[in-house]
């Protein structure tokens, strides 16, 4: 048996404490280290286990992991085998969900297939880019798994020519200094893709996450609907996803502001794979700096869609006061009548306090401001009902006078 291959024993029985299996009744898929009264001791991380309530009754079976606040996620609450055919299974329902959803489709072939507790698969994620699936764990026992996964992608899409399996920078350092990211199956490293008609040069092994940012499709196709014959300033541009769309959209003029040169140099790329009017400005600067600028020019659109500025609590206090600051920099740059797409994908940044922090940037501002719509992740990135830390990407549409 390989080093990181999974395997299940009938004594691998976790038991809660009393009254802590009411979350998982309610289908929660995390089991926290505080609810749990005892560990088998011989249970290694990433092994799947049952839990078990303090009477010994069975609730779910999933991957365990030590040394963090979730201790299990779970795979099942109706106490399958987890082998091939589950995994099988897994896949290929989540497949079917993205057909019904209309997607892959002719004009785009890059989406999300699998999105961790959205798809009853937490600490799992899988990006397909039209030929190649890139499969990135958050978990060691995804990880354990990996092989199976594989299997079952290519039982679900045979076409694809390349599975990429890239989580050394997503699991623990203990574990992940003993591994490499690899390729399973064939060696395609770069790849061309159509969002929405868009083309986009991919790179899986230097691309950030998993190589592009899927879950913001819709809102760029949004931002694309209201950007003809308008100026538009994209902040926080990576690798120009809303430069493009709004281009593709008939923008007059787009300015893209990034502090990564790779990132710019990457956009220029993607606009060169394009066929676009308007005119284009790629500058690579700090945004802040850039922001603050008097001389700056105001938009009739302007997207803030930084990365996350907190990953943990402790963090958080000082990541809503970056919210502020940008965003009320962003509405001064926003000509009056003009439109302000902000995001945030902080998780630990919720949807209310995301609201409240964008109103306190607003009354900095001096400007009125009208909520146009909310926006969140793309479908492909589902939220389980049960789960509502799935919904980690916030955003608003507003209009500026």
């Amino acid at each position: 048996m390989s080093l990181y291959s999974n395997s299940f024993m009938s004594n691998n029985i976790i038991i809660l404490k009393k009254g802590k299996e009411v979350s998982l009744l309610r289908k929660h898929p995390w089991v926290f280290s505080g609810a749990i009264l005892n560990i088998p001791k011989n249970l290694k991380d990433g092994d799947i286990a049952e839990i078990h309530t303090f009477d010994h009754k069975y609730v779910a079976t999933g991957h365990y992991q030590s040394g963090g606040s979730i201790s299990v996620r779970i795979l099942s609450f109706e106490n399958d085998i987890i082998d091939q055919t589950f995994w099988n299974q897994k896949i290929e329902n989540a497949i079917v969900y993205r057909s019904r959803i209309n997607l892959p489709n002719a004009i785009t072939n890059t989406y999300r297939l699998i999105h961790g507790e959205g798809d009853g698969l937490p600490g799992l994620i899988v990006d397909i880019y039209y030929n190649i699936a890139v499969i990135q764990c958050h978990s060691i026992g995804m990880y354990k798994d990996a092989q199976n996964i594989s299997i079952a992608i290519r039982l679900g899409l045979p076409d694809l020519d390349t599975i990429y399996l890239r989580s050394k920078d997503t699991l623990p350092d203990h574990f992940a200094n003993h591994i490499e990211d690899r390729f399973i199956v064939g060696n395609a490293d770069e790849t061309e893709v159509l969002e929405n008609n868009v083309k986009f040069k991919i790179n899986v092994l230097t691309g950030q996450k998993t190589g592009f940012f899927l879950d913001q499709r819709e809102n760029r196709l949004l931002v694309g609907k209201y950007s003809k014959g308008r100026s538009v300033l994209n902040c926080f541009c990576y690798t120009g996803g809303f430069s493009l769309l709004a281009l593709q959209g008939e923008a007059t003029v787009v300015d893209s502001v990034d502090i990564s040169q790779k990132a710019i140099d990457l956009m220029d790329e993607n606009i060169n794979l394009n066929t676009f009017g308007g005119t284009h400005q790629s500058i690579c600067d700090n945004v802040m700096q850039f922001l603050n600028d008097t001389e700056l020019p105001s938009y009739d659109i302007v997207i803030v869609d930084p990365p996350a500025f907190a990953k943990s609590l402790h963090k958080r206090h000082n990541a809503v006061q970056a919210y502020k600051r940008l965003n009320a920099l962003a509405m001064k740059k926003v000509k009056n009548g003009g439109l302000l797409f902000t995001f945030s994908c902080s998780q630990v940044v919720g949807t209310q306090l995301f609201y409240d922090t964008i109103v306190a940037a607003g009354i900095e501002s001096g400007k009125s401001v009208r909520v146009v719509q909310s926006l969140s992740q793309g479908p492909d990135h589902p939220i389980q009902l049960f789960h509502p830390e799935g919904h980690y990407l916030k955003g608003l549409m507003l209009y500026v006078e």
